[in-house]
């Protein structure tokens, strides 16, 4: 198999390591909420609804591409299918970003993913986001709020990285 073989296979390796990546870190998130609703009072979950009540950074940018494509407004009832969309493939291109740097830079698999995830985390979510205009500024949210960023991108690290293995040692 010839280098950019192998860099291809790599590639595809990563983007569905990063699809199954991308569940996982959904997950997370589903488990985080439902671990928060448990713990707070009523009264703080309705400070917290109306704090989250904006789009997320994913429905956002598939708002702004459908803009963009389309020249229209997404309609309310697709928003959240779209920016689901936007999720997966962003988890898939970082998938597969990953799975190439695997190939050509083994030490990237340091800390079974959780070091890029962390970048990722870093760079997507703390500097990316917010230079678009996709959130508020990172000093704006709490402490809390970036760790739970974190832990979510350190699930997706995680789960890249054994996919990534499982799917090479089967190939």
């Amino acid at each position: 198999m010839s280098k950019a073989q192998r860099i291809g296979k790599s590639m595809a390796i990563g983007a569905v390591s990063g699809l199954a990546a991308s569940w996982a870190m959904n997950q997370y998130w589903t488990v985080e909420s439902n671990l928060k609703k448990q713990i707070k009072s009523s009264r703080q979950r309705n400070r917290d609804q109306q704090q989250d009540s904006s789009d997320s950074a994913t429905v956002q940018t598939a708002e702004r591409i459908s803009r963009e494509v389309s020249g229209h407004e997404l309609p309310r009832d697709e928003k959240e299918k779209a920016g689901s969309a936007v999720h997966y493939a962003f988890g898939a291109a970082m998938g597969a970003l990953y799975g190439l740097l695997s190939e050509v830079a083994p030490a990237s698999r340091g800390g079974f993913g959780l070091g890029y995830a962390s970048l990722l985390w870093l760079v997507a979510d703390e500097i990316a986001v917010p230079a678009f205009g996709l959130s508020k500024r990172p000093d704006e949210y709490p402490l809390s709020k970036h760790l739970e960023g974190l832990g979510a991108h350190l699930v997706y690290g995680a789960t890249t990285e054994g996919m990534r293995r499982m799917l090479r040692w089967a190939a």
